[in-house]
């Protein structure tokens, strides 16, 4: 049975969703989304003979959310999944993320490949570093109105999502990234969150009682602390220069939807053409038809029996 706690890790506190025995493999989730979303993997991986371990991340949810922006580094967060694993009495561990979850994995696996063993990474592809800070280089471009630069200022963001959580919550869930025809780009005047979200209709995917429990979730904590994790992406340009050209050489695994926009858009397109310069040993990319960005939650079956399958190979 899956259980609950609170840990002190790295000097915050991290909720925990855990269950199973074996191997350990951590479960990050990424943006705006809560270790809850990984509901439909705990158990099954568990099942499979694993220790699973999903974590509500730095920021989010039930674990802490610091002050300054500077607290939500990529070291930071790749920093909090370490420390984690030696709460957990670990040495090893195959790190699995989703969305901002991804980065934090497929870093992890860069920085301490002697403590992550094996990596998969679902809907964003792996780092490549590129010439110049991500957010300049847009700008440079003549790019203004990117999801990532609406995201920058304090509070613009947090003002929208926070005026109608559930309106915003359903809006992410329903349509946002979960709408192929979805444009990450916003109108000038504009929100991120589309006029209508609040009467989306649910996907087949999704139950009011779980939808539900993300908008408690969300009206408890605010989104400050996941926004923070956008406002450090220029800066953690800066901080993995050392890491410029690297490889990640364990086992790894990929798994997207077809219709994702984030893999549809110009920037992730060109590092899914280049993961395998990133990932010499691949053992699998996944590509699921009919799936969006969500896709641990839209195809848990497909998703599920993919991960299982590499766990089973790598460990």
């Amino acid at each position: 049975m899956e259980s609950t706690r609170t840990v002190a890790v790295n000097g915050i506190e991290l909720f925990l969703r855990e269950q199973g025995q074996g191997p350990l493999v951590l479960l990050c989730h990424g943006w705006p989304e809560l270790s809850y979303s990984w509901r439909h993997q705990i158990g099954a991986i568990a099942n499979a003979g694993f220790r699973v371990v999903a974590p509500d991340m730095r920021g989010f949810g039930r674990s802490s959310a610091p002050q300054p922006i500077e607290a939500y580094s990529i070291f930071d967060l790749v920093g909090d999944m370490v420390a984690l694993v030696a709460e957990l009495g670990e040495t090893r561990a195959v790190i699995i993320g989703h969305d901002w979850g991804a980065p934090v994995a497929w870093h992890a696996a860069l920085f301490r490949p002697d403590l992550f063993t094996a990596v998969a990474g679902l809907s964003v592809p792996p780092p490549w570093r590129g010439k110049g800070r991500p957010l300049e280089q847009l700008s440079a471009a003549g790019v203004t109105n990117f999801y990532w630069q609406y995201f920058q200022k304090p509070g613009i963001a947090e003002s929208e999502f926070e005026r109608d959580v559930a309106a915003t919550v359903r809006g992410m869930l329903c349509g946002g990234f979960a709408d192929p025809g979805r444009s990450l780009f916003i109108p000038e005047g504009r929100g991120f969150i589309g006029r209508s979200a609040a009467t989306l209709p649910l996907p087949d995917w999704l139950r009011e009682t779980e939808l539900a429990y993300f908008i408690e979730q969300y009206k408890k904590s605010g989104f400050r602390g996941g926004l923070n994790w956008y406002r450090n992406i220029d800066r953690n340009w800066d901080l993995t220069a050392p890491w410029q050209g690297a490889q990640i050489h364990q086992p790894s695994l990929f798994i997207a939807g077809a219709n994702d926009p984030v893999i549809s858009d110009k920037m992730s397109g060109k590092h899914l053409a280049a993961m395998d310069r990133v990932l010499p040993n691949l053992k699998r990319k996944l590509i699921i038809d009919g799936a969006g960005h969500w896709i641990q939650q839209e195809k848990p079956s497909e998703v599920n029996a993919a991960l299982i399958d590499f766990l089973k190979q790598v460990t």
